[in-house]
Formats: C-alpha cells, structure tokens, sequence
C-alpha cells in the first residue's frame, strides 16, 4: 500500500462538518488552491456554500470513499462518535491509506478510540486540535495540536501551512487533543475572569466605554482576548466562539481532571458560572459571559 503524497495538484481533500469553524476551513483550503468537498450533517446549513460554488456531497460515504485526506470539526462527542462510528459512517467507508485529521474537541478517551479504529482499517489519524475562533480560521492565524504518528504529521505539513501561523507535534495518540484541554482551561478562566473584571469596574462607576477601550491595552490582557472587549462594548455577541462550546470544553476539563487526579478549584466555579449562562444565552459569543456576570447577586 503507497503512501499518499499530500499536494495541491492531486490530493483530494474531505472536509466533515460545516458549521462556524469548519465552513471557515473549508474556504481557506479552497482558497489556497486544495480540491475540497464538503459534508454536513444539516443540509439546511451547507445552502450558502453551494451558491459559492463548493461541491458539497449528499452522503458522508460518497466522501469519505472517495478523499484522500479527510478532515473533521464537529461540535462534541456525540456527533464525533455518530459520523465515525455510525453504521454508515467514516470508518464503514474509508480506504486504507486515507490519512484523517480531526479537528474536533472531544474527550481524550475517544480520541484514544478513533486511533484504534484507524489502526484496525491501516487508516493514519492525527488528532489536532484547534487554538483560536472564527476571526483566527479566516485570517489563518490559528494554532494547531497534533497528537499521533510523527511521519504522517509531517505529510500533512502542506495542509497546515494553509489554515494556520504555528503548528506542534505534542506526542502520540491523543496528545493534541489533552493540550486543547489545558489551553482551553486557560480560556474559560480568563474569560470570566475578564468579565468579573469589567462588572467591577462598573460597580465601582467607571465610564463604561473608557473602562472597555483601557482595559485591553494593559499588560494582564492577552492578545487573543482584545477582540472581545468591542464586543462586549456594543453588546454585539454574535457567535466567534459560542457558550454552549465553552461549557462542553469546560465539562470535558472537569473529567480529565478527575481522571488525572489534577485539583482545579477556580475551574469548578467557572464552570458552574458557564452552565448557568447557557440557560439563557448558549448560542451567544463567550464574551456574553460579562453581561451574564454583571446581573449576578451573590449566590455563588
């Protein structure tokens, strides 16, 4: 069985999943010149990508028979597990040879699964996980966590060079997906923490707009969080990153941490703080989390 040799003129890539990140990666591949087909699970949601031109398939088996490189971002475990693992699913249909790069952030217990289905049909997975939100897939600016086998990371080097700046082989199976975890750890924390931040701030009767303009150009805010504050600023949360994917990120931290024996008490908290937010705003950009924090009465 020869190897795929991954290059513009002749792989064909496949591309599972077509919601805010995946539709975004889906443009860049093309964009950058990549053969690039498309599958969702709602049709409805793939209609503005057809007008576009993209060639999206009516079945997961038709794409994932006939792809070179299929590549995934799904919303949780449960869709991973129903688009590989379903009766009609990727690994029913796909080609030995077929190298997989899945994207999603799921549980490190089925990412360590997936690698073993691959394994059974000679199909070479990469678990890499996505650092950034929409604004960063479509300025190719994400950061990328590769967990797997060292030479076909490499292989798919051309890819990654197309959808991000920076990329990392954390280790084996599952390693790209259990550095997601952490870094996202340091996400929500930083997030509520910013949004305790400004609801001080107005208790405490500061201008409003000047506390919001100043805060991001001081040393403590991290680059990747100074989009937010004009969000929060016009009280525009349109989804970048949505509530709802933070407070599933959040619930799989908690259960590594059990799992590891790690103690993280600031994270139980942010938690709870997450899930009782999604009740009325899940669909909301995770910087909606400073308007939820800003009506709280002390019941924390």
């Amino acid at each position: 069985m020869s190897e795929i040799t991954v290059c513009r003129e002749d792989t064909k890539l496949g591309f599972i999943g077509l919601g805010l990140m995946g539709s975004r990666f889906l443009r860049r591949l093309n964009a950058d010149g990549w053969q690039v087909r498309g599958w969702n699970r709602s049709r409805s949601t793939t209609q503005s990508l057809r007008n576009d031109g993209f060639t999206i398939e009516d079945t997961l088996a038709t794409l994932a028979r006939e792809s070179d490189v299929l590549l995934s971002s799904l919303g949780d475990d449960n869709a991973v597990r129903a688009v590989y693992l379903g009766e009609d699913g990727v690994f029913a249909n796909v080609q030995p040879g077929t190298i997989i790069i899945e994207m999603s952030t799921i549980s490190p217990e089925l990412s360590a699964l997936l690698h073993d289905e691959s394994a059974k049909r000679k199909v070479n997975l990469i678990d890499l996980a996505v650092s950034g939100s929409t604004p960063a897939v479509e300025l190719g600016t994400v950061t990328l966590f590769g967990g797997g086998d060292p030479e076909t990371f490499n292989r798919c080097v051309p890819i990654l060079e197309s959808i991000a700046r920076n990329w990392y082989l954390m280790g084996p199976a599952t390693a790209g997906i259990r550095m997601k975890l952490v870094v996202n750890l340091l996400l929500g924390l930083h997030m509520e923490a910013i949004a305790e931040a400004v609801s001080l701030g107005e208790h405490l009767k500061l201008d409003r707009d000047v506390l919001l303009d100043v805060l991001p150009k001081t040393a403590v805010i991290a680059p990747a969080f100074s989009g937010k504050f004009p969000k929060i600023k016009a009280q525009d949360y349109s989804p970048q990153f949505p509530l709802r994917l933070m407070t599933k990120d959040l619930s799989l931290i908690h259960d590594a941490a059990v799992r590891s024996g790690a103690e993280l008490p600031a994270a139980r908290v942010t938690r709870r703080i997450f899930e009782e937010a999604i009740a009325k705003s899940g669909e909301l950009d995770i910087s909606a989390i400073a308007s939820y924090v800003l009506t709280l009465v002390d019941h924390i």
